[in-house]
């Protein structure tokens, strides 16, 4: 299977090195500095700085990028990044998360405009709905970034840039459609208010309503969805160049996967299995730069968020709102630069979960409020054109667990040409778990959920050692070469355990440890002649110790990896993009000792290609084939959705255990359960698209 995958790609190590191609240093004599030295991130510091003198690594990725393979969704967008994996976990309601080097996507913090607005409830489908058209980039540091955003960066973070009004088109569309009936459309326009109001505004509209069942189970291959959101950005200037700036975004999601005869009258019914989810949320964002003579920065947001599910006849209703302020003091002096800052985080949430039961009155509503204060203090030591030093502490204080202290600690050096950069990252991060607003496993219904304890903050230690090379060859080649070591150790993680009883989840505090460790690397190429390749991979281990038993984490590859190559010919216009990614084998969530699927997955690869051309300044066109090798999981297993023809287990026998018993009709002894799962099951289609675009950007 690995032999044909890598045949077919022509490729022994994949992965992506867009990191890399920000990170071109000084040319050879005579030749021009590239634009990607004065390219500015915000994420690794809280403030902005030339990427390449960020003492913290840090990955960008820009709008163009995610074109070389049009998606409907940034979490859909982000499966061509080494290191990051978009990872499905349901068959029938295809929610997902962000992994990270191996981690699961809690431990993810997504940022817009370096909001943490994508979090809690929002962590299953926060992610779509964002419109691709607004976006100016995308930032990721990997490891944790807990000093200075607080909880649930341990893995590391994603920040989503959006444009800045004075800097977009007048106006921009970009529509698509594919052979599988999906229609993906973002549009934005930018207009003023006076002279000193800038705005821009965006739909983003995606609709699938077309059910297949390709592998013949009875069920959905793609879950249905109607989505639409809308985006609002305002810039407002102000003397001496002062910040102001307002957001806002709404967003609606109507999606099914199921049986497929289920409709709506089916919805909580037991004839026949579907799980539906409403999603309504809004979120507001911005920052104000105080009028003082210091560089002092307010930052807020707020957002809202109602759930209304049914996971076949088990309900899941849930509203959450979130508020978020932070006040950050920027003082540069001599050969440090201090950032210090002052946070609060509100959280109120309400489901119909255990979660909020009251334990003297079970049928009494007890909503979930949490209040979290906190205080960092960074300082970054110049101490000498070579050599930085970054020092950061956070304290925070959590109104059930209390006091939590994240330390971190970077430094950097580069050679004198800049040519070689060196990083090593030290620091620690914590997570305060929600599970019934992480875990789509424990919505499903499929199983029990059992709390073998209260549930304590996970902390985690992580070292990360980072080097970039640059190379300037003859006939204008360039040569970026960037490689990461990482390693992180966990206390306290939280461990939901599968295996113990096939119809429960059991949620505790691991009493042992848990690391994930590995080395990532990146290349990318650039020859004169049009081509470019941008190949990498990562290999990790990932896993948990306890009581001497090493187990290693289900859903996890030890190899992952992910290229782009493209094309332009010269004088015609013509861009051809090949992107892909390779998998290693997973551990899979079997049922039980007799169940016939497989323990773990093959490897497996998506590949897609794809042409483009501009039709005069305003107008592009693109098309090509997603999944062009038609892979698709389960072709191995007799089947992926266990007693899909019975998923209400009317037909399945218990002992006085609880446990299933086989028969006949249930030789294995199986129940119901869709979390078998580790790709996305659509096989290949092809797609088409236009991009229109209306005036140039301000040059201001």
């Amino acid at each position: 299977m690995i032999r044909n995958i890598l045949l077919s790609t022509g490729l022994a190590l994949c992965g992506y090195g867009a990191a890399a191609q920000a990170e071109k240093g000084e040319q050879e004599a005579g030749e021009e500095e590239p634009a990607s030295l004065e390219q500015v991130v915000v994420s690794g510091t809280m403030k902005e700085v030339l990427k390449l003198e960020s003492p913290v690594p840090v990955e960008v990725y820009t709008s163009s990028f995610f074109k070389a393979n049009p998606t409907p969704s940034i979490f859909d967008a982000l499966q061509h990044v080494n290191g990051v994996r978009p990872q499905l976990n349901c068959n029938i309601c295809n929610t997902g998360d962000i992994h990270i080097n191996g981690l699961e996507g809690a431990y993810t913090m997504v940022l817009i405009n370096g909001m943490p607005i994508v979090s809690g409830l929002s962590t299953v489908y926060g992610l779509s709905g964002i419109p691709q058209a607004l976006i100016e980039r995308v930032e990721i540091v990997k490891g944790p970034a807990s000093t200075l955003y607080g909880s649930e960066a341990v893995a590391g973070l994603i920040n989503i840039i959006t444009k800045k009004p004075e800097d977009a088109p007048v106006w921009s569309a970009d529509v698509f459609t594919t052979s599988w009936a999906e229609v993906s459309a973002d549009i934005a326009a930018k207009f003023e208010a006076g002279r000193k109001a800038h705005s821009l505004a965006g739909i983003n509209y995606f609709n699938y309503r077309h059910p297949v069942d390709g592998n013949d189970d009875g069920f959905t291959d793609v879950t249905l969805q109607n989505r639409f959101s809308v985006f609002n950005k305002w810039d407002f200037e102000r003397e001496n160049g002062r910040l102001f700036s307002l957001a806002g975004r709404y967003i609606y999601e109507d999606r099914w996967g199921g049986e497929m005869d289920w409709n709506r009258k089916y919805r909580g019914g037991d004839d026949l299995y579907g799980e539906s989810i409403y999603t309504s949320r809004w979120e507001v964002f911005g920052n104000y730069q105080l009028p003082v003579e210091d560089n002092i920065l307010f930052r807020f947001s707020a957002n809202g968020h109602d759930q209304n599910s049914m996971y076949g006849t088990s309900p899941y209703l849930a509203d959450q709102y979130i508020a978020f302020g932070q006040l950050t003091w920027n003082k540069p002096l001599q050969h440090h630069d201090l950032l210090a800052g002052l946070t609060y985080r509100y959280t109120w949430y309400n489901d119909n979960t255990p979660a909020t039961a009251d334990f003297d009155d079970p049928a009494a509503d007890r909503p979930v409020q949490t209040r979290l204060p906190g205080i960092f203090l960074q300082d970054e030591i110049t101490i000498d054109f070579r050599n930085k030093l970054l020092l950061g502490f956070r304290y925070d204080y959590h109104s059930v667990h209390g006091s939590i202290l994240t330390p971190r600690l970077n430094y950097k050096w580069s050679s004198g040409d800049k040519n070689n950069v060196l990083r090593l990252s030290l620091g620690s991060g914590y997570r305060v778990a929600n599970v019934f607003t992480e875990d789509h496993a424990a919505l499903t219904g499929a199983r029990e959920v059992v709390f073998e304890e209260n549930l304590d903050p996970e902390r985690s230690w992580n070292g990360n050692l980072n080097f970039v090379k640059k190379i300037f060859a003859g006939n204008y080649t360039f040569i970026g070469l960037d490689a990461t070591l990482f390693y992180t150790h966990f206390n306290n993680k939280i461990i939901a355990d599968y295996d113990t009883d096939p119809n429960k989840i059991m949620y505790r505090n691991l009493e042992g440890y848990a690391i994930s460790k590995g080395i990532s690397l990146n290349a990318d190429i650039d020859f004169s002649s049009g081509l470019k390749i941008l190949v990498g991979g990562t290999l990790m281990d990932v896993y948990s110790k306890e009581n001497g038993e090493k187990r290693r984490q289900q859903l996890t590859e030890k190899f992952a990896g992910v290229w782009n190559i493209s094309y332009t010919l010269k004088g015609t216009g013509l861009k051809i993009d090949y992107t892909g990614n390779l998998y290693g084998p997973m551990r899979l969530p079997l049922l039980s000792e007799q169940d016939p699927r497989s323990a773990y997955s093959p490897w497996w690869s998506i590949q897609n290609i794809q042409v483009s051309t501009s039709l005069g300044e305003r107008i592009e066109i693109y098309g090509g084939l997603k999944n062009l090798l038609n892979w698709r999981p389960g072709r191995e297993d007799p089947f992926i959705i266990a007693r899909a023809h019975d998923p209400f287990d009317k037909q399945v026998v218990f002992d006085n255990a609880g446990q299933a018993i086989a028969t006949d009709s249930n030789p294995y002894g199986l129940t119901f359960d869709p979390a078998y799962v580790y790709g996305p099951n659509q096989g290949i289609r092809g797609f088409f698209g236009v991009r229109f675009t209306h005036g140039s950007v301000s040059k201001r």
